[in-house]
């Protein structure tokens, strides 16, 4: 799992996702997951659970269950999914996003399956979506929201997906990593605007890229600021921004204490020190 650089790196991911989304029309055919369709649900769930009322309300918490990733390698080799979802729901959090990819990420998409019976809370299916058929495969198992990553679409096929997710009841959250591909999200119609503060391209984590772009999100979208997270300064400082949301996986996923972590967290998020 040794971490690739730039445009080579979403490559391969969209390579390997290509093969399992083969794999998965013949296993899973778009007519069973039509069947599988539950009854009709309110849209904008994960949008109603991120925005965050008035600058003085307290940051909203999307907390994320992640086996591994490609900059850090192994981050919980055995983690529960439904344990960690119902802790992330009694400690406070918004909102929860499952990290499903498997190859590069060592997730599975059933964990939402497994997750979805569990809690009330928005749960957001984070995937490299590339394919129309993903986001029916997310609607049937019960997710609210996915990743749309604009590194990865051009602003065509952001606009399609975003439609596609939204005639499926399912809110996108869209990463960008600078200033271009926010405007091709906001462009598309991104209504969740996730800031990575990782560089695809060195993979070095600066907080000063959310602090940079955020003013640039307008007033009715939502900001959601993300990656390298993990000190109550980071959220205190986030604060002061127009900054609706956080998400936070890594550190908790390595925390011995994931409660005692939350608490804190979610302390920093209301502007307690």
């Amino acid at each position: 799992m040794s971490a690739r650089k730039g445009v080579d790196f979403l490559a391969d991911i969209a390579r390997d996702r290509r093969k399992r989304i083969d794999e998965m029309k013949l296993e899973r055919p778009e007519a069973t997951l039509h069947a599988q369709l539950g009854a009709s649900r309110a849209p904008g769930r994960l949008a109603r659970a991120l925005r965050r009322a008035t600058p003085a309300a307290p940051l909203n918490l999307l907390c994320e269950v992640k086996r591994a990733s490609p900059s850090k390698g192994v981050l919980h080799e055995h983690v529960d999914p439904v344990a960690t979802a119902q802790l992330y729901e009694r400690g406070g959090a918004a909102a929860i996003s499952l990290v499903t990819e498997p190859d590069h990420f060592l997730g599975d998409p059933r964990w939402m399956d497994h997750v979805r019976p569990t809690v009330a809370l928005p749960l957001l299916l984070k995937d490299f979506i590339i394919d129309r058929y993903q986001l029916l495969d997310a609607a049937a198992r019960g997710a609210d929201a996915v990743l749309l990553l604009a590194a990865l679409l051009d602003t065509a096929r952001m606009t399609e997906l975003i439609d596609e997710a939204r005639a499926l009841a399912l809110d996108c959250l869209v990463e960008v990593h600078d200033g271009d591909e926010m405007e091709a999200a906001l462009s598309a119609g991104a209504m969740i605007v996730g800031i990575n503060n990782r560089s695809l391209h060195t993979f070095v984590v600066d907080l000063g890229t959310s602090v940079e772009l955020l003013p640039r999100i307008p007033a009715d979208r939502i900001a959601v600021a993300e990656s390298g997270l993990s000190r109550p300064e980071d959220l205190l400082r986030l604060r002061e921004t127009r900054c609706d949301a956080v998400l936070m996986g890594e550190v908790f996923m390595t925390s011995p204490d994931p409660a005692a972590t939350l608490a804190m967290m979610c302390a920093a998020a209301r502007g307690q020190t």
